[in-house]
């Protein structure tokens, strides 16, 4: 093995095997029993599971590899995230009767445009940046505080002695799981591998034997480090003195063993997983990827089959590895071109562009890179691929191709709407904040009304004034603009609005009811079914102004196509107000592009919208666009 490090650790652990509890689990160590479970640093816990000491006897749990992605980006939980989502909730243009309303015809500004999101975040961070420095200004804390993580501990420069480390371990306190937590801290700060090895060693030779939890936090340090021999001798130890390897250990030795020859024996790994659960996407991704690199394109498929078959969503990196394998075997031939043909490969590639294309999701520019590479590597078939943009009407700025309507089929249209009735309006929750009375009031209401061609959120748009003296002045203002434009409108409000107060001026309200159809709800029902009710049931053509971003009815909806199409039609007729409204001057609205945002095909051509930002949230779409076009 070439070190001596590791000989005396097997050596402690086979004098000391005796010490394993081991009534049918692999978990437990008596020294590690009387611990209580640490948490790992983000990086590491990403790589493990979280429950390190399951109970004797019971399954792994797959707790490191339950999230699975929705191919829309990163989502951000900060409360200057949330603090934005109220503020650009949201958006768009539509055709009809009011396709003159003012919109500004730039799509970048529209709440669905990549790195809106990120924009307004910046801008309430650099706000409140400068309200921290007024009030530091104006005293702030008087005594200060000790900079987080400065009482942190210092991991040592070199590798220690068994007597150095006893010494460090007192003067800290002597800490039952000072080895542990050590690790831990070696781990964070990206020490020699050489350090870690010297604190194994202690760790041993003080109580002799190496718990399960140590020897996976020394995995997960040896397997970030790329100290793949390393991480061959923890595999020997771990296999020879536990019955089983539970889900953090057996991810980080797939991940490893895939970087090596030894690629096949994650295979064997694999196999065992599956006998107690369903492998992670990651998981399947470094083998397939392990394989497309050794040549095996055979192996790598079946896998990626199994991925879809158990409904899982591909990783990117291994589409990435897909589309650069297939191009390797193009390129190099032999028996594996021979096993897999380049019309089969083809077929199958073109497949998982579908599938990005029915679940909505979009690559990132190495992916698209990768992808324009692969249809230009095709034999035979002239592919060229450019980046390009779209203008606000759908026309590709490369090949001067349209792209495909945001408007909904009329198909598409009723099955949506059938399900926005059920599971929305009609939905269980719907009335814990309105009454079956007051819904049913409304729908009488809607069809003795002509259809509108737009429904506003009253409340949602008087909320848009800073200043409460301005509200129901800023909900006529937007409305009288929607009445110039000779648009039959619906106003949705509440009951609170009709009492004179200094935010709902008598005389603003009665020419609001003059100039649009006008519901009142109680106080405290929900507006949102309301105003999806009548939008969906007056027709495709009608739009509404909302600043909410309905997420939460999103999610009711029962599957991921209802839920696209949802996306598709909120984004093809939502508007939003854009900017400042002033007084006696026109309002805009912002506007996003009449084409779909997604990956699309035509005779002789694909176009693929691609990430070129990492600020991208679900809610918005890409701005970029790689067109692919042929001769052939």
């Amino acid at each position: 093995m070439g070190s001596s490090l590791i000989l005396k650790v097997r050596l402690c652990l086979k004098a000391s095997k005796s010490f394993f509890y081991q009534g049918g689990s692999a978990f437990y160590t008596l020294n590690a029993s009387v611990c209580k479970t640490s948490q790992l640093p983000f990086a590491a816990r990403f790589l493990c599971t979280r429950h390190n000491n399951p109970k004797p006897g019971g399954r792994p749990t797959d707790t490191g590899n339950s999230r699975q992605t929705d191919g829309q980006g990163g989502v951000r939980n900060s409360t200057v995230r949330r603090r934005e989502e109220e503020l650009w909730d949201g958006a768009t243009k539509g055709g009809g009767k009011s396709a003159a309303l003012w919109q500004r015809p730039s799509s970048h500004k529209s709440v669905f445009a990549a790195g809106t999101a990120k924009r307004t975040a910046e801008m309430l961070k650099r706000k409140t940046s400068a309200v921290s420095q007024d009030e530091e200004r104006h005293g702030g804390d008087p005594e200060g505080r000790t900079p987080r993580g400065a009482a942190k501990v210092q991991p040592p420069t070199r590798p220690l002695s068994a007597a150095e480390w006893r010494t460090l371990k007192e003067s800290l306190g002597n800490h039952p799981r000072f080895d542990i937590q050590m690790m831990c801290v070696l781990f964070t700060r990206g020490a020699e591998l050489d350090i870690a090895k010297s604190l194994l060693t202690f760790a041993a030779m003080e109580t002799g034997t190496l718990s399960y939890e140590l020897l996976l936090r020394y995995l997960t340090l040896c397997v970030s480090g790329g100290h793949n021999a390393e991480v061959f001798d923890v595999y020997d130890i771990m296999r020879g003195n536990f019955p089983s390897l539970e889900t953090g250990a057996s991810s980080l030795f797939i991940k490893s063993f895939c970087r090596t020859e030894k690629w096949q024996e994650a295979l064997v790994i694999l196999g065992e997983l599956k006998k107690v659960f369903t492998p992670s996407p990651r998981n399947y991704g470094d083998i397939i990827a392990a394989a497309l690199l050794n040549g095996d394109a055979t192996t790598a498929w079946a896998l990626y089959d199994e991925v879809m078959e158990k409904g899982l969503s591909p990783h990117p990196e291994t589409w990435n590895a897909l589309f650069k394998g297939a191009r390797k075997t193009e390129d190099e031939g032999g028996k594996e071109a021979e096993a897999m043909s380049q019309s089969e490969q083809q077929e199958r590639l073109l497949k998982v562009l579908l599938y990005m294309r029915n679940n909505q999701i979009y690559p990132q520019h190495g992916l698209a890179n990768t992808i324009k590479t692969w249809f230009e590597s095709l034999t035979g078939q002239s592919w060229t691929g450019r980046w390009a943009s779209a203008s606000p009407k759908g026309v590709c700025g490369s090949c001067g191709s349209g792209l495909e309507s945001i408007q909904l089929t009329a198909e598409e249209y009723q099955q949506l709407k059938d399900r926005v009735m059920t599971d929305i309006i009609q939905g269980r929750d719907v009335f814990n904040k309105t009454t079956p009375e007051e819904l049913e009031m409304f729908k009488v209401f809607v069809e003795r009304k002509p259809a509108f061609d737009v429904v506003v959120d009253g409340l949602n748009v008087a909320n848009i004034s800073k200043d409460k003296g301005r509200q129901s002045e800023m909900l006529l203002t937007v409305v009288s603009e929607l009445e110039r434009q000779g648009l039959t409108v619906l106003v949705l409000g509440r009951k609170h609005m009709l009492r004179p107060s200094r935010s709902w001026d008598r005389h603003n309200m009665k020419l609001l009811q003059q100039k649009a159809h006008c519901f009142f709800t109680d106080n405290i029902s929900e507006d949102d079914p309301f105003l999806l009710y009548a939008a969906l049931q007056s027709g495709n053509h009608c739009r509404f102004v909302s600043r909410d971003l309905m997420r939460d009815h999103k999610a009711c909806l029962p599957d991921g196509a209802t839920r696209r199409l949802f996306f598709k039609w909120q984004r093809g007729h939502q508007l939003v107000v854009d900017g400042y409204v002033a007084a006696g001057r026109r309002v805009r609205f912002q506007s996003i592009p009449s084409y779909d945002t997604i990956i699309q095909t035509s005779a002789g051509s694909w176009h693929v919208p691609y990430d070129d930002t990492e600020d991208r949230c679900t809610y918005e779409v890409p701005q970029r666009w790689l067109c692919l076009t042929t001769n052939h």
